[in-house]
């Protein structure tokens, strides 16, 4: 026979699991603007019937319901849509910070402007020409010179700039390697936290959600993999387990897929050249490869790094990512290392190194040479003002940095084919038309042409990072609508479901007092005929 009691108890567990669901909403509307937070519900699950299975159960007309439980408090997740929102933060943030150090690119060298590197060949060539026409004027003379100068100043200014950009790269990539590893820390201790809760029976869900915040920060640097080990005891079928990061396409020395956090267990990274760590000043060192601790317990993890000595790379040997491997899957640092200049041997040579800005340094030291031994030669064939001395050099330097006008006396202009003609400014006209003249040391092209091919290679890629930064973001802002779809969390929806649960509450303690009064009749009532 059932108990008399047994609906207290099924309306008691009624009380109970919507008074769950009413807190789990409230949990919910409170971070309603938590960035990351994912809405949680409580899945709701009868209990066993009444009776149970067994020799001796009563027989009944019918199995009859005990009442609901809480089975689980689940937050909402599509982890296809958080694989696809990583996927596009990667991209994001390769073309963002490529479109980015191409733009500091075009505002260095300002074409077409007024005060850029064309405007000052062609000031100069203007003045060169004027000087021909007069080449005893001692006022045109002394604008050759000025105008020589700027231009000597055009070279030196747009090669410290492009040489400053690119420290700050170098800087950049430092910085954010360290954000990398920071990330990669709190999630081996978000683990950490993970693994001591799930064996109990619980889902910490403000924890997964927590971690998978970091997990997007992180794509957005580096190609990455992730997988889950699941924890042990009593874990729900539906917990996470701790995350495995793995470095996307690259494998360790053993073969198998290259870990960055297994558990508690995590790595760090260090940003390197030639197998010591990048310097933080401005000299140029060629990024080479990102060098890799040994897997360690997250507490150990911040005791790697040496703060007396940065670069000192002694424990970060235990594995090595390249950089042809990093450039291949993409993310923010790939793209700061393609800017920033990378090669095998770790050079200190603009000229043997790869990338944008490097390239970029190396095409202006080639320009400034062609044209300093062009126009010296030139110039040293003809003669002075009013002498018989041949012209000495106009240019000293063997690159854009140390360009200069060495002339300091106007009169030192060599106008002239012959000596002691000071009317004959054929060679001024001949210096003049060096602007026109296919330069073998820059593959048969004239200076202006082969500067214009400079400034039209930085417009093309950084219409095509600006291009597809856009078409990124487009795609990653569709993605992130999707998942707002399914995991943000909704007031109308949420005020609807406080609702549904109040009233829930509100019967089942409806049937609490129904019950209550069943059995004080029966308690108080029966049995007392005729009194």
């Amino acid at each position: 026979m059932r108990s008399t009691f047994m609906g207290l108890e099924t309306s008691k567990r009624g009380l109970y699991t919507q008074q769950s669901a009413l807190y789990t909403t409230g949990h919910n509307i409170s971070n309603a603007n938590t960035i990351g937070y994912s809405r949680q519900r409580v899945n709701m699950q009868a209990t066993l019937g009444y009776p149970g299975a067994g020799l001796n159960a009563p027989m009944t007309q019918g199995h009859i319901g005990t009442g609901v439980e809480a089975g689980s408090v689940q937050r909402i997740r599509d982890q296809f849509i958080d694989r696809q929102y990583r996927q596009e933060s990667n991209k994001l943030g390769y073309w963002s910070s490529k479109s980015d150090a191409i733009s500091q690119m075009e505002d260095v060298m300002a074409e077409p402007s007024e005060y850029g590197m064309n405007k000052a060949f062609d000031d100069f060539y203007e003045a060169l020409q004027v000087l021909s026409t007069n080449p005893e004027n001692a006022a045109a003379r002394e604008v050759v010179l000025q105008k020589g100068a700027h231009l000597a100043d055009s070279f030196n200014y747009i090669n410290s700039q492009l040489a400053e950009i690119q420290g700050n790269l170098k800087n950049e990539i430092r910085t954010e390697t360290d954000a990398v590893n920071s990330i990669l820390r709190q999630i081996a201790e978000i683990n950490e936290q993970i693994q001591k809760i799930e064996p109990n029976g619980y889902l910490p869900n403000d924890l997964y959600d927590a971690r998978d915040n970091l997990i997007d920060q992180l794509s957005g640097y580096l190609p990455i993999e992730i997988d889950y080990t699941k924890s042990g005891g009593n874990a729900l079928a539906m917990a996470e387990g701790s995350v495995v990061i793995k470095f996307k396409g690259v494998k360790d020395q053993n073969g198998d897929d290259l870990e960055l956090v297994n558990g508690k267990q995590v790595r760090q990274l260090q940003a390197q050249s030639g197998g010591a760590g990048l310097a933080k000043d401005e000299k140029f060192q060629s990024f080479t490869n990102f060098g890799l601790s040994a897997m360690v317990p997250v507490e150990n993890a911040k005791a790697l790094f040496d703060p007396q000595n940065p670069t000192n790379s002694a424990n970060f040997g235990a594995e090595s990512v390249g950089h042809n491997q990093l450039i291949i899957g993409g993310g923010k640092l790939s793209a700061l290392i393609q800017s920033y200049g990378y090669d095998d041997a770790g050079t200190t040579l603009q000229k043997d190194a790869k990338g944008e800005y490097p390239e970029m340094l190396a095409e202006l030291d080639k320009l400034a040479k062609a044209f300093i031994d062009e126009f010296n030669a030139v110039h040293q064939a003809g003669f002075q003002l009013n002498s018989n001395t041949p012209g000495g050099k106009f240019f000293d330097g063997a690159d854009a940095s140390s360009i200069k006008v060495v002339i300091t006396n106007a009169s030192e202009i060599a106008a002239s084919t012959a000596q002691g003609e000071e009317g004959d400014g054929k060679n001024a006209i001949a210096l003049s038309k060096i602007k026109e003249k296919a330069l073998a040391g820059l593959g048969g092209a004239t200076t202006q042409t082969f500067y214009e091919s400079m400034v039209a290679k930085v417009g093309v890629n950084g219409a095509e990072a600006n291009r597809l930064a856009y078409n990124t973001t487009t795609i990653l802002l569709t993605v992130s609508n999707n998942r707002a779809s399914v995991s943000s969390v909704s007031l109308d929806e949420e005020m609807t479901n406080m609702i549904t649960f109040q009233q829930a509450y509100n019967a089942s303690a409806r049937m609490v007092t129904v019950i209550d009064e069943t059995l004080d009749k029966i308690i108080n009532g029966m049995g007392r005929v005729g009194i």
